[in-house]
């Protein structure tokens, strides 16, 4: 079985940074893709970042040059930098893996505000 667990949520002021992280248990976390989705009140969940096995990654046009997905194998984890935050960054964020990125974490509350 597959867990996902995020970490470091918070608040945080416009400008400010902030890094989270997602450790995943299981097998075979190194052939896997994994992925930081976000979620806002009475907004669809939306792709945030995909980083592949092999390293490659692609962002949503809101985020691109602001946050920095990356992972480290060897600790099964993922990680999501996030600098110059703006308020519409505000939302529950769920990091995404495992086989066919099936599995979701319980997801962690970032808010911007000042």
């Amino acid at each position: 079985q597959v867990q996902l667990v995020e970490s470091g949520g918070g608040l945080v002021q416009p400008g400010g940074s902030l890094k989270l992280s997602c450790a995943a248990s299981g097998s075979n976390f190194e052939i896997n893709a994994m992925g930081w989705y976000r979620q806002a009140p009475g907004k669809q969940r939306e792709l945030v970042a995909v980083i592949t096995s092999g390293g490659t990654t692609n962002y949503a046009d809101s985020v691109k040059g602001r946050f920095t997905i990356s992972r480290d194998n060897a600790a099964n984890a993922v990680y999501l930098q996030m600098n110059s935050l703006k308020p519409e960054d505000t939302a529950v964020y769920y990091c995404r893996g495992g086989p066919f990125l099936r599995y979701w974490g319980q997801g962690t509350q970032v808010t911007v505000s000042s």
